[in-house]
């Protein structure tokens, strides 16, 4: 299994990554990047997964450079990336008003 540390991960400390990554385990992917690449209907699609799940997986098809499309996913809709597991790009992005997701403390003890 490949796990690949984000280089444009906002303010997530590694710890805050490694939580994520285990909440995203057992998620299906929910959105798709096809042989098209990233479109706006892509972008659109994850905008409104992130706004209602926060954490989202997303599926990369036969991706030329999957790192540089996990970074313009998170770029895009404004989410950061928490890994790129072979070809599945796991992001978060917090509600608003109203986070579902409480994350660790920054620094603080398992």
């Amino acid at each position: 299994m490949e796990a690949v540390e984000d280089t444009n991960s906002g303010d997530l400390t590694g710890r805050q990554r490694r939580y994520l990554r285990g909440l995203a385990n057992p998620l299906k992917a929910l959105v798709q990047v096809g042989e098209a690449g990233v479109s706006e209907a892509v972008i659109r699609a994850l905008r409104d997964a992130l706004e209602s799940h926060e954490l989202v997986k997303v599926k990369l098809q036969q991706p030329t450079d999957k790192k540089a499309d996990a970074e313009l996913l998170a770029q895009k809709t404004g989410g950061q990336l928490c890994g790129l597991v072979g070809h599945t790009v796991i992001l978060f992005r917090a509600h608003p008003e109203n986070p579902k997701i409480e994350l660790p403390a920054p620094g603080s003890a398992s």
